[in-house]
């Protein structure tokens, strides 16, 4: 084929082209020919296009001419721009001249989409575009130009959506269905505001559990805005290997949000009540000093927006920086097409919203636990369960109040995700309290000071569990449970040893018990209720089975 690249979308150059001057594109209209130097036009280069001479720009062309689109806008953002109105069967960007081309498979297509754009103009990352037939009726694309492969591969993504008769598959609407697995780090309603508002208006969204599933409805203005989002998240990660976002479209067309709080949210109707008397009631009294704003996104009531945040001791909003996109920007992490988002962070921005006091302050490490059993619970107890959700560096219960303790996190990130996962955890038959301390760290006992062993410094413990960054662990982090996950089991111990084993040292009953079939080294261990499986997991992490197997014990999301 003589170095040419001849696949559907992309169409193969005929003789006379090939002898032709090169020609570039500006507003649908050729220029003079320009010296094959003349490549800084786009960032990678000009992107070069050998096009037939074709109609005018008034009239129908199955090439359709978009103006003014910025310089981060990518391919398939653009060709998204026109899948839902056909098949797209090749695409030209030109960043430089901020301008593409798209080829749609025939004329009633393209004539649909510029149609709809004329009266309802697109928009691309905050700003308008501008579409228009182009006077050319053909796309030929140099594939020897790498931003053209590029190019061809959003194109196959596409079409791997979008059946050949141009019909998009699964039925697209204004509502998405969105599933979160691998859910290790919280997820908040203003977490996914925040992602899928990238991609288009979001209208309302409802956040809900089901078969043990984080999931949420989200509604577009218009099936575009939808598909174009389900295009670009479906199967990305929120954070790095973990809250991998699963997209559909819902059988529903519309949502009827009641309430505006942290499970729901209208944005269209900010005056929806939260649903909670005591908060509505406040709400209705304007003026009431140390008023707490609730969080509408760009919807908030003006009457609520220059009251303070804080007056409860909630954070103020994550100072995020952003990349050339708009995403939010922290150092040391990379996602997908969601790049850098950090927990700790979007976690802040999802307190910001309908709760009281008790929430993760932004960049604080130090928790608050409270109505412990003072009769029971001990530091190293303390160490061993928060230590399932983050490194814990230090631990403090209140000498003159026992049934309270202080918990150093190595950071706010691990710190919220314990409060996510322990708050209101029944621990030796009482039900805890987790919460934010007002401290930023925690002291050890000065010299003379009476302490009685209640404070104890973790920092340099081997017993960490996310001390190398990146942790697999971090991958297998899950909500309390009845299964704990073992590993670390030496070869000689049998299935009676250990059951006796955590029978004995917790106080628990064994209900089941399995190795894993591959791997004898780890098993599920399943106990009599969920206070048995946590008072388990403290006893019999890091308990010794063998000369120099120590065993490792964390919470399962899997069953026996």
């Amino acid at each position: 084929m003589n170095g040419e690249f001849s696949v559907v979308g992309f169409k193969r150059g005929s003789e006379e082209l090939q002898s032709q001057t090169q020609l570039y594109v500006s507003n649908g209209n050729m220029m003079s020919p320009q010296p094959n130097n003349a490549s800084a036009d786009d960032e990678n280069g000009a992107k070069k296009a050998k096009l037939d001479r074709g109609y005018g720009s008034n009239k129908p062309s199955r090439v359709v001419h978009i103006r003014n689109i910025p310089n981060e806008a990518t391919e398939t953002e653009i060709i998204n721009l026109g899948v839902p109105f056909g098949r797209v069967t090749n695409v030209l960007v030109l960043r430089g001249k901020s301008q593409a081309f798209i080829e749609m498979g025939d004329e009633t297509a393209s004539a649909t989409m510029v149609n709809y754009y004329t009266n309802c103009p697109a928009n691309l990352r905050g700003r308008t575009v501008f579409i228009q037939f182009s006077n050319h009726k053909e796309l030929k694309t140099d594939m020897s130009n790498t931003a053209n492969v590029a190019a061809h591969a959003a194109l196959n993504a596409a079409q791997a959506i979008v059946g050949h008769t141009g019909e998009v598959l699964g039925g697209p609407n204004t509502v998405l269905r969105v599933i979160v697995e691998h859910l290790v780090y919280p997820v908040t309603l203003d977490v996914l505001h925040q992602i899928f508002s990238r991609f288009g208006k979001v209208l309302r969204i409802i956040t809900f559990t089901k078969n043990n599933t984080f999931q949420s409805l989200i509604q577009f203005p218009d099936a575009q805005s939808a598909q174009n989002t389900k295009l670009n998240l479906d199967g990305q990660n929120i954070y790095n290997a973990c809250c991998t976002l699963r997209i559909d479209y819902s059988k529903l067309t519309n949502l009827n949000v009641k309430y505006n709080n942290d499970k729901s949210r209208d944005y269209t109707n900010p005056n929806l009540p939260t649903g909670d008397p005591v908060i509505d009631h406040s709400l209705s009294m304007p003026g009431l000093p140390g008023m707490m704003a609730p969080s509408f996104g760009s919807s908030m009531p003006a009457a609520f927006s220059a009251q303070p945040l804080t007056a409860y001791g909630l954070p103020a909003m994550a100072a995020l920086g952003r990349n050339a996109g708009g995403v939010p920007m922290m150092p040391g992490l990379q996602g997908l097409s969601i790049p850098g988002l950090n927990p700790a962070a979007m976690a802040a921005m999802g307190a910001v919203g309908m709760r009281m006091p008790g929430n993760q302050p932004q960049g604080c490490s130090v928790l608050l636990i409270s109505n412990l059993n003072e009769e029971m619970v001990t530091p190293d107890a303390l160490f061993t369960l928060f230590g399932v959700y983050g490194d814990v560096q230090r631990v403090k219960i209140l000498f003159n109040k026992k049934d309270n303790a202080l918990i150093q996190m190595a950071d706010a990130q691990q710190a919220q995700l314990a409060l996510a996962h322990l708050d209101k955890l029944k621990l030796y038959g009482k039900v805890i309290r987790v919460a934010a301390s007002k401290h930023q760290a925690v002291q050890m006992p000065k010299e003379g000071q009476p302490d009685a062993g209640l404070t104890k410094d973790y920092g340099s413990s081997p017993l960490h569990r996310f001390k190398k960054p990146g942790s697999k662990n971090y991958q297998n982090i899950f909500a309390p449970s009845v299964t704990l996950h073992l590993s670390n089991i030496p070869p000689n111990i049998t299935e009676e040893e250990i059951c006796e084993a955590f029978s004995d040292k917790s106080g628990g009953t064994v209900k089941a018990f399995k190795f894993f079939p591959k791997d004898r080294k780890m098993a599920l261990i399943q106990m009599g209720s969920l206070d048995e499986a946590v008072s388990a997991l403290i006893a019999m992490h890091n308990y010794q089975l063998g000369d120099s197997n120590h065993l490792r014990v964390s919470f399962s999301k899997s069953t026996i």
